[in-house]
């Protein structure tokens, strides 16, 4: 099977943040995609090169602190703050969102997950309106890489 043409695409925060609501515990994934990632099933620590027991993603669920603020900034948020990844990462790297079961806890606290379920992709009109709306906000944020 490839995932790549048979995965939905999310293409608004507000589609996002409608399947946030209705699914729990999902996660996005920077990554070339659910395919390439099956045959890797782990991600590697950059700094030591350890092969971790799972994939490194960012949880999507709401926190209770969130209160009632909007859905749609808390995913722009959530995706605006590993954007960089992007590029950094290198060509056909792209956010896709997954369900799983959380193994551990990576180098940066972010969940390991194991037995993936691809979700859907995350459109890069969805990114561009999450930068739109975080420059939106009285105060000023960057990304989570924010210089040397």
């Amino acid at each position: 099977m490839n995932v790549r043409e048979e995965l939905p695409v999310l293409r608004s925060l507000h589609d996002l943040g409608t399947l946030v609501e209705r699914v729990p515990h999902l996660y996005v994934r920077w990554s070339n995609g659910p395919d390439a990632d099956r045959k890797v099933a782990r991600s590697t620590d950059e700094l030591t090169g350890v092969r971790m027991p799972g994939l490194s993603a960012n949880p999507l669920d709401v926190e209770d602190w969130w209160e009632d603020r909007p859905i749609d900034l808390w995913v722009a948020r959530r995706l605006y703050d590993y954007s960089h990844l992007h590029h950094e990462k290198g060509a056909g790297v792209r956010p896709w969102v997954l369900r799983g079961r959380v193994e551990g806890h990576g180098p940066d606290n972010e969940p390991l997950v194991r037995d993936v379920e691809p979700v859907g992709w995350i459109d890069e009109a969805v990114i561009e309106e999450a930068r739109a709306a975080v420059a939106e906000q009285e105060r000023s944020w960057g990304t989570m890489r924010r210089g040397d």
